[in-house]
C-alpha cells in the first residue's frame, strides 16, 4: 500500500471503530467530530465503505450505522477453533442431560450456519449438519441472534416488503412479520420455532453475546416438538448454558 494510503486506512478503521461504540444510528457530523475529520473526507470515507458493505446509510435519518459486511467480518473470527472450542463441553453436557440435540449457530449474511452440533444416540436426524445453512428467519438460533442486533441492521439485512422464504408453510413471511417475531423475542430473552424448519420438531434458542454485548452465537436444543411442551422450562435451561459461553467469550 502506498505511503499516502494509509492515513486513509486508518481513519477508515477508526471510523469504523466509533461507529461500533454507538448502539443506534449516527449522523456523519458528530462522526466528523469525534474523529476530527472535515465533513468532506468523512463522507468521503463513508460512501467507501458503504459502497463495500461495511456501513448502511439510513438516508431517512441521515444518519450511517454499521453494515452487514463488518458484522460477517466480526463472526468471521468467532467462527474460528476457539468459539467452537469454548461451547463443544457445554454442548455436550446440554444434549446429554435433556437427550436434545444441541447446535451453536452464527449468522451469515440472512443464514444461520451451525458450528457444533452434538446429537445424542438414539434421537432422530436432523437436517442441521454442522457447515449447513438455513435462512436466519425461520430457525430458533438465526432468530436469537437477529433480535440481538440494532433495528438498523435487521432493516438492512432484510429491506423491503417482499415475501421470505419459507420451507414448510409456516414462519414469518414478510420482514414487517419478522420484526414483529424478533420485538417479542428480545423482550423474552429468546426464541422459539415450532414446525418451521421440519415438520413435527421444534427447537428452543438464547444467544450468547461478545465482550461489547453483541450477539456472538446462539445456543439451540433441537427435538421432537411433543418432547417440548414447555418452552419456557427448556429456554431456562439454555439460558444457562448460553450465559456460560457469554462468559468463557469474554475472558
Amino acid at each position: 500500500m502506498a505511503a499516502n494510503q494509509v492515513p486513509a486506512a486508518r481513519r477508515a478503521v477508526a471510523l469504523l471503530r466509533e461507529l461500533a461504540t454507538h448502539s443506534g444510528p449516527v449522523p456523519a457530523s458528530q462522526l466528523a467530530r469525534a474523529l476530527d475529520l472535515p465533513r468532506s473526507s468523512t463522507y468521503h470515507l463513508l460512501t467507501a465503505l458503504e459502497e463495500e458493505g461495511f456501513v448502511t446509510h439510513l438516508p431517512e435519518e441521515h444518519r450511517y450505522v454499521l453494515g452487514v459486511s463488518a458484522f460477517e467480518l466480526g463472526t468471521a473470527f468467532l467462527r474460528q477453533d476457539r468459539l467452537q472450542r469454548l461451547a463443544r463441553p457445554l454442548l455436550v453436557d446440554l444434549a446429554e442431560a435433556h437427550h436434545l440435540t444441541a447446535h451453536l449457530g452464527v449468522l451469515d449474511g440472512r443464514d444461520v450456519m451451525y458450528v457444533v452440533k452434538e446429537h445424542p444416540r438414539g434421537t432422530p436426524p436432523l437436517v442441521t449438519e454442522v457447515g449447513v445453512r438455513l435462512p436466519a428467519h425461520l430457525t430458533a438460533s438465526g432468530r436469537a441472534l437477529l433480535a440481538g442486533l440494532p433495528a438498523a441492521q435487521v432493516r438492512a439485512l432484510y429491506p423491503g416488503r417482499g415475501p421470505l422464504s419459507d420451507r414448510t408453510g409456516r414462519g414469518p413471511s414478510t420482514p414487517t412479520e419478522l420484526r414483529e417475531v424478533l420485538a417479542a423475542d428480545r423482550q423474552k430473552g429468546w426464541s422459539h420455532e415450532v414446525g418451521e424448519v421440519e415438520d413435527g420438531f421444534a427447537s428452543v434458542a438464547v444467544a450468547a453475546t461478545d465482550h461489547q454485548g453483541r450477539p456472538a452465537a446462539a445456543v439451540t436444543l433441537t427435538g421432537r416438538a411433543d418432547r417440548i411442551p414447555d418452552p419456557d422450562w427448556l429456554a431456562r435451561i439454555v439460558t444457562t448454558t448460553a450465559h456460560t459461553l457469554t462468559t468463557r467469550l469474554a475472558r
